[in-house]
């Protein structure tokens, strides 16, 4: 039972990072407003393929939620009803969170099938907090954090219906993704607290202070990219030319920050160079950060070719993620090491 729990984390967090994957794939493409309803999608739980499915037909069954687009604007209808010849106002209510009233099928798929994966990851997660509860043994803490995460995915579920309610404002975006990344780290935790085997790097105060440092300064930098993309995702709404000229003064900190936080992470590096204990995770962090760095250079000059956006914001959470799992093996590492 310990190792079907620990399948079921990691299972849940490649989950997860699957949802993050797709959730910028949908924010790149534009189609957040795919499925302008929730947690339906214009009223079904199989979107249409075709405008035409979404006009009003006359001797037609609708049943109650069902919607329509009539003269630019969703209709919902009140209850079950089988339409007449001609289209009777009293069936239908105005849709009233937001006024947007497209369907692209294109858009529209996108969003589902990320709205599929959320699904998929939130069962991933219940088979995960029911298992824990067998693994209480080993720690008792297990059962709390994983019922914490069930909690978390269904607080991020409704983050989702609030972010498409708001016709997709864009600090609600970076909310939504910034629950995705506590989900990840009580993951990691997990994946972290039911190791296969011991894991152990060596750790003073003063590397310890060092590996703080690097993680709080990462965490500053994803936190500062949100909002240089917040700005990104205004200027796509209003104009069609570089979406970054003029720049804000919040860009220029956030690439300048990048080099610092290779800087850290190379002190820190050369530091942990003197013990060869569990080197794998920090080489990892080191090459997503200069992944990173490669991506951002990519979009600025290049003018965010295609799914450049995706692999930048799915990078910094594979990022957060290895942090997490580094200073979970710096707190709990309980040898002295001259360094």
């Amino acid at each position: 039972m310990k190792n079907s729990f620990r399948k079921s984390v990691i299972v849940s967090l490649i989950l997860v990072y699957l949802v993050i994957a797709a959730g910028s794939v949908v924010r790149m493409t534009g189609s957040g407003m795919g499925c302008p309803d929730w947690p339906k999608c214009f009223g079904y739980w199989i979107p249409p393929t075709e405008r035409d499915q979404l006009d009003w037909k006359a001797n037609h069954p609708y049943e109650e939620g069902q919607v329509i687009i009539l003269d630019e604007e969703l209709r919902v209808a009140k209850n079950n009803f089988l339409s007449t010849g001609a289209f009777n106002a009293n069936n239908w209510d105005y849709y009233t969170k937001h006024n947007y009233a497209i369907f692209n099928a294109y858009h529209t798929w996108i969003e589902y099938i990320n709205r599929l994966l959320g699904v998929l990851a939130g069962l991933a997660v219940l088979v995960m907090t029911v298992l824990s509860f067998w693994s209480r043994k080993q720690s008792a803490s297990f059962p709390v954090i994983a019922v914490l995460i069930l909690l978390g995915m269904g607080f991020q579920a409704w983050l989702g219906k609030i972010v498409v309610d708001s016709n997709l404002t864009p600090y609600r975006i970076s909310l939504h993704m910034g629950m995705a990344l506590l989900i990840v780290l009580g993951l990691i935790f997990l994946v972290y607290a039911t190791p296969k085997k011991s894991i152990s790097i060596p750790a003073t105060p003063q590397l310890k202070l060092w590996a703080w440092a690097a993680v709080l300064l990462t965490l500053f930098q994803i936190g500062l990219g949100t909002q240089v993309r917040q700005y990104v995702d205004t200027q796509m709404h209003q104009t069609a030319s570089l979406w970054l000229d003029p720049a804000p003064l919040k860009f220029y900190v956030h690439r300048s920050l990048s080099l610092l936080v290779l800087g850290v992470h190379f002190i820190l590096f050369f530091k942990l160079r003197k013990h060869t204990h569990n080197l794998k995770v920090f080489y990892q962090i080191l090459g997503l950060i200069g992944l990173e760095i490669i991506t951002g250079i990519i979009m600025y000059y290049l003018d965010f070719p295609f799914s450049s956006q995706p692999i930048h914001l799915i990078l910094a959470a594979l990022l957060f993620g290895c942090q997490s799992f580094f200073i979970l093996q710096m707190i709990s590492n309980r040898k002295n090491y001259d360094l």
